[in-house]
Formats: structure tokens, C-alpha cells, sequence
């Protein structure tokens, strides 16, 4: 799996690929990053890569021929690579589908793309309408570049890749994955059993592994149903839910 990233600021991708759990699948090249930076690929001086939008108005636009130069580089490494078909294109924008866990398991099973890295005001949309194939969003909100987006789609990824976390089944217990029928996770707990008055729950001191899993359960639905019920109403539309389950959520209807 490969990622070329077209990024002004690749020094800000520096620390994350060598840091946490996640760096085993940059350094064991299950997952292949590549940094480009369109000011390599600027004529001129200067090297410029932007410059102020037609019809006036605040801040700079990123230059169509800079980008364009860098694309053309990242597609003759791949194909000097071995890949046969031009890698997807994808650009962290306001108006992309929102980043949640089946899209990153959709991509965690690809080939790859190139990451688009926006800055300033946009990007020329002449080189969003001729190039690009997918548009992602964080949220609601606006980044100063897209170099957190994809810092963010990345190490998502990574974390899905065999070998990569310490423990196999880790990501299943993800809050929003398959695992948990698309849930929140639930309360960890750890030693000491008593701190500052709050004992662990019982049921977690039971060693009754029965007993266990259906207070995690219990606490999953809780947690879902106070913060996400729309989640809860998703996992009853597909049949996920059991009768325990529908008990417990109608018992506490009341204290959620």
C-alpha cells in the first residue's frame, strides 16, 4: 500500500511517521508514504506555488502548473514502481464525505492514492476538476492545510494493518467497528482496584468471562445510547440487537 503526499510542509510528517504503535507499519513498508512537495516543481526563482485569485478578494490560490508538474512526477515513480492503473487522487475538503470507519477500512484495504495537501485559500479547481477522484472530510470545521487530515486518514489505516498493534484484536474493540455492531467502546479500568474512594466494577474483578463481556456489552449500549443513540437506532435497523440488549436499553430508558 502506497501514499505519495503533495504537502508545501513536509517536515510536518516527520515526527508522526517515526512515533507511536503505528510507525511498525510505515518502517516494515506495509504502508509506503511518500512526500512531494510542489515548490520542487515551480519555475522561476522564487519557486512559487501560489498566487491571488481571479475576481479579487482575501488570500492566495494554489497554482495549477506547480501541482501539475508534481503529479506527473509521483505517477512516473509509480508506474517505475510496477503500478499499472494511475493511483486515486484524494483531497481533504470541506464538502468530502465525513472520514469515518468504513472509509478507512475501504481504503485500509486498497492500493493506496495520492494525498492532496490543500493551503491558503483552495486550490486551483481547474486541477481538482481534472485530477482528482475523492474528496474527504474531518468535520464541520476548517484546517489551515490538509496535512492534519491525512496525518489523521493515516494513522487510522496503519492501526488496521496485521502486526501493527500489539494485540490483533485491538481494533475490533474500536468504538465504531463491526466488532461492537458500529458502537462506542466501552469504560477500561486498570490497577489500583481502589483509587480515591471509585472501586473497579465488579463485574470486571468476577474472572467470569459470561459475566464480563455482558457488562461491557451493557456499558457499550449505555454509553451508545446517551451520546450516539442514532448509532443504536442504525445497529436495530440492521438486527444487531439482541433481547438482552433491548431489555437493558428499556430498564435504563430513563437514566441515559
Amino acid at each position: 500500500m502506497r501514499f505519495d503526499i503533495i504537502t508545501l510542509f513536509p517536515e510536518m510528517f516527520a515526527a508522526f511517521l517515526e512515533s507511536g504503535v503505528t510507525r511498525r507499519a510505515y518502517a516494515s513498508g506495509q504502508v509506503a508514504v511518500h512526500l512531494w512537495n510542489p515548490r520542487d516543481y515551480a519555475q522561476g526563482n522564487y519557486r512559487r506555488v501560489d498566487d491571488r485569485p481571479f475576481g479579487g478578494g482575501p488570500g492566495m490560490v494554489m497554482m495549477v502548473e506547480p501541482l501539475q508538474h508534481c503529479l506527473d512526477a509521483i505517477r512516473a515513480a509509480r508506474a517505475e514502481a510496477g503500478e499499472v492503473q494511475p493511483a486515486p487522487v484524494l483531497l481533504f475538503s470541506p464538502i468530502g464525505v465525513t472520514l469515518k470507519h468504513e472509509v478507512v477500512a475501504q481504503w485500509s484495504d486498497s492500493q493506496g492514492a495520492v494525498l492532496l495537501c490543500g493551503r491558503y485559500e483552495g486550490i486551483d479547481q481547474r486541477f481538482i476538476d481534472k485530477h482528482v477522484t475523492h474528496q474527504v472530510s474531518l468535520g464541520d470545521f476548517v484546517l489551515s492545510g490538509g496535512e492534519l487530515a491525512a496525518m489523521v486518514m493515516l494513522d487510522a489505516i496503519a492501526r488496521l494493518q496485521p502486526g501493527v498493534l500489539n494485540d490483533e484484536g485491538s481494533f475490533q474493540q474500536d468504538s465504531f467497528n463491526p466488532a461492537l455492531d458500529g458502537m462506542l467502546d466501552c469504560p477500561h479500568y486498570t490497577r489500583p482496584e481502589v483509587w480515591e474512594g471509585q472501586e473497579v466494577p465488579g463485574a470486571l474483578l468476577s474472572g467470569h468471562h459470561a459475566n464480563i463481556e455482558r457488562w461491557r456489552r451493557d456499558q457499550r449500549l449505555r454509553i451508545t445510547a446517551s451520546h450516539r443513540p442514532e448509532l443504536i437506532d442504525q445497529a436495530r435497523a440492521q438486527g444487531l440487537l439482541n433481547v438482552k440488549d433491548e431489555g437493558f436499553l428499556a430498564k435504563n430508558a430513563g437514566k441515559l
